[in-house]
């Protein structure tokens, strides 16, 4: 009897890690009927692209890309290319008028619907005993663990809940399951994301439950650290920082984008929050957790954000002095509440500013990691690098954050623990060797 070749599906993830996680879901769906999932544009058939809408440059990328996917198929090396996310869910009919060879359009992936949209259209069955099941990207010991969809926060520059919806936060019996098969393929490190993780549990129960989340997820086997991201400031659950600070595989580290510090800007920006209860939430969780590393995103160049505020949180940032911190341009994105504000930043500014700002991270960085030399870390190994050995400390999320290299006299193995004593260290990466 003569085999049948199966389908061969290339999926291609623009984003953030939410998104990975959706393509992830597909995969596992797809692999469990006729399709192989492959790496290569020569060896597929098909073409998934998994696209990202959230700013400019991202929404410019995600284009490209369907550009780029169509004219491989016009050249007869794809029989197909589907389009699905955060762009196709928000810009699908201007998508459908003004690329019309891409074979078909879906949403937001996360949708129960787009998925099955997507079987169905590659033949396979969409099965319920696959829910919780993924096909990880990621390097085998750590995983992302998305608990919510979409987001109620108003934020003036955001357009998450236009593309995504409200706030739905994942009932804990299935980021349990989930959480479990991850355990099960070898992930020692959870990353806990969504748009707020501190929202999860208001919509179903009327509380703010992440601890009730976290303190669950702990008690899987297998699992090392379990490493929250996206903490909103706003209404931060007091409970939180006691879960962070008493449980043991709860990672010290605190994501909590601030964005900014000026009165002026955050109520511009629908924060939800003024400086002064910001900065006391901030300066709590550094006296309850002293070994936390508290990691930020500034926003600069929003409308209204004039010199003076901007050197008001030039100077938080150099008085704080973040572990560590991201800074990104404003991007105007029609139809949220900012798109119709006045005194626009020429981009130029915007580009200075956010300089200027990680430059003063840099030199607070850098300060943090020559203190560093000579102490002992447990660090996570990664990978291997010519002569180093490449990993991450809890302090540091992967892909946002830096890392640590390690020489050793003996082989190290990616995906387990070492204790590495510091020697040198570099702005935003350390060097150390492992403790015989």
């Amino acid at each position: 009897m003569m085999k049948i070749r199966k389908n061969r599906v290339k999926i291609i993830t623009l984003g953030c890690s939410k998104n990975l996680v959706d393509s992830e879901h597909i995969m596992a769906h797809l692999q469990s009927g006729n399709v192989e999932i492959v790496d290569e544009d020569r060896k597929a058939d098909t073409v998934i692209i998994n696209t990202c809408g959230f700013i400019s440059s991202a929404k410019e990328e995600s284009v490209n890309t369907i550009l780029n996917a169509v004219e491989n198929k016009e050249k007869g090396k794809l029989k197909n290319v589907f389009v699905a996310g955060c762009l196709s869910e928000r810009y699908k009919k201007e998508l459908e008028k003004e690329i019309p060879e891409v074979d078909k359009y879906f949403g937001a992936t996360s949708e129960k619907k787009t998925v099955m949209g997507i079987l169905k259209s590659l033949g396979v069955d969409y099965r319920k005993n696959l829910i919780g099941e993924r096909a990880l990207t990621t390097p085998g010991h750590y995983a992302y663990l998305k608990i919510s969809e979409g987001c109620d926060n108003p934020c003036s520059f955001c357009a998450i809940p236009i593309m995504r919806g409200g706030h739905v936060s994942v009932p804990l019996s299935l980021i349990l399951k989930e959480a479990e098969k991850l355990a099960e393929k070898g992930a020692k490190e959870l990353i806990i994301i969504g748009q707020d993780t501190t929202y999860w549990g208001l919509d179903r129960s009327g509380k703010r439950e992440i601890s009730k989340v976290l303190n669950s997820l702990s008690e899987i086997e297998g699992i090392k650290w379990i490493r929250l991201m996206y903490a909103y400031p706003s209404r931060f659950p007091d409970d939180l920082i006691e879960t962070i600070r008493d449980n043991e595989k709860i990672c010290k580290y605190i994501d909590i984008p601030i964005q900014h510090v000026s009165d002026k800007v955050l109520k511009a920006m629908r924060r939800g929050i003024t400086k002064s209860r910001q900065i006391k939430l901030l300066e709590k969780l550094r006296s309850e957790i002293p070994e936390a590393a508290i990691r930020t995103t500034l926003l600069t160049g929003h409308p209204g954000e004039g010199e003076a505020e901007f050197r008001e949180m030039l100077d938080f940032v150099k008085e704080f002095r973040f572990d560590r911190l991201g800074v990104f341009t404003y991007s105007e994105e029609e139809g949220t509440h900012a798109a119709s504000l006045k005194d626009a930043v020429p981009q130029r500014e915007k580009n200075l500013r956010q300089k200027y700002l990680m430059d003063a991270q840099r030199e607070i960085s850098e300060e943090n990691n020559r203190n560093t030399v000579g102490k002992s870390i447990e660090v996570l190994i990664e990978r291997k690098e010519n002569d180093y050995y490449i990993g991450r400390s809890y302090k540091d999320a992967p892909e946002i954050d830096q890392e640590v290299y390690v020489s050793s006299k003996k082989g190290l193995a990616p995906g387990e623990f070492y204790k590495v004593r510091i020697f040198d260290y570099e702005e935003f990466d350390l060097f150390g060797e492992t403790i015989i």
